[in-house]
């Protein structure tokens, strides 16, 4: 039994209608289908073969009240769903009700993960276990976003390695690499952990508790505990994406110049790149594989907890690991101003 894929990511929200406009017309997401149900509605997006769910209603009370709006469901495609199951179960996680024949299992605070047997193609066709009714006149767009890369969860302080465990233990992911930050009196730790198919990714990332608070204690507070932090969305040509997707209003974390001036000193061989990179304020960072470009943008949700982050890999298997320190930088900028 194993994990293969993330079949789709489900957002809980009370305002369906500016989320759905963020999500298609900022984003570039297309509209493929809607279902409506006694206590909810949803809304299936897509763009290239990653799959988002928009859902709103009174069935969502209880979280929309404790978290606000966020990430409810990570659903997993699963190659031997009993099985998985039961190994879930085993390991310590809840069964939560089944979704229309679906188990359901705890992951991390509320969130939760549905898990669903592998299917064809998830750019075509709809999702099983809904009442779809397909979007009538709605082409695809040709988007920037090609696919979810990572999803990035924080937990509480000292948790990290209990969160760990858990997903090896009850769905055989594995850690593939870890991280520890410190900037000023704060500190962050994150593990990353993937699954056998390479193709879930989680980032956790936790508060170091001994150290001052800050911007994850801050999420942690604004989201009632833990939740997703980010979604990466994987694109091909990042500052082309930035660009399209700053025209159209998404707001992106600001960069100083100085990033810059170092970043040549670390890779001299972009010099050509660097100007580029300077004007879309994209991150760059290099492994032993290759390149990584990435950027960041400001939560759109009121209670500016969950965001977004557009990567573009060039060989590059990891998660900027110098860039870490920039983007908390870059997030604790934005929290002390808003001060």
């Amino acid at each position: 039994m194993a994990v293969q894929d993330i079949a789709y990511v489900e957002l809980y929200t009370r305002d369906s209608r500016s989320t759905i406009d963020y999500f298609v017309s900022a984003m570039g997401f297309t509209r493929v289908a809607d279902c409506v149900e006694v206590d909810r509605s949803s809304v299936l997006l897509r763009q290239g073969q990653m799959q988002l769910i928009v859902t709103s209603g009174r069935g969502l009370g209880r979280f929309l009240s404790e978290h606000g709006d966020g990430i409810g469901d990570i659903a997993f495609a699963c190659d031997d769903v009993p099985a998985t199951h039961r190994a879930a179960v085993a390991a310590g996680a809840q069964q939560v009700a089944a979704f229309r024949g679906n188990p359901v299992v705890s992951g991390f605070g509320d969130v939760v993960h549905t898990l669903l047997p592998v299917s064809g193609d998830p750019a075509t066709g709809l999702l099983a276990g809904r009442n779809w009714v397909a979007t009538p006149r709605t082409p695809a767009r040709s988007g920037s976003v090609r696919q979810l890369d990572h999803v990035a969860v924080c937990v509480e302080g000292g948790s990290l390695d209990a969160h760990a465990d858990y997903y090896r233990d009850a769905f055989g992911f594995s850690r593939f690499s870890s991280e520890y930050v410190a900037v000023g009196g704060q500190a962050m730790d994150s593990v990353v952990v993937r699954s056998a198919s390479g193709r879930v990714i989680f980032t956790l990332v936790a508060p170091d508790p001994n150290k001052d608070p800050g911007q994850l204690d801050g999420f942690l507070e604004r989201n009632g505990g833990p939740g997703v932090q980010h979604l990466a969305f994987l694109v091909d040509d990042i500052i082309g994406a930035v660009r399209d997707f700053r025209d159209r209003g998404v707001d992106f974390l600001s960069t100083p110049a100085t990033y810059y001036d170092l970043l040549l000193e670390r890779f001299p061989d972009m010099r050509d790149e660097i100007a580029g990179l300077r004007d879309a304020q994209v991150l760059a960072d290099r492994d032993e594989w290759g390149d990584l470009l990435q950027l960041f943008s400001r939560s759109p949700h009121e209670r500016n907890t969950l965001f977004y982050e557009l990567i573009q890999r060039a060989g590059s298997r990891g998660f900027g690991s110098s860039n870490i320190r920039a983007l908390y930088e870059a997030v604790e900028r934005d929290r002390l101003a808003a001060r």
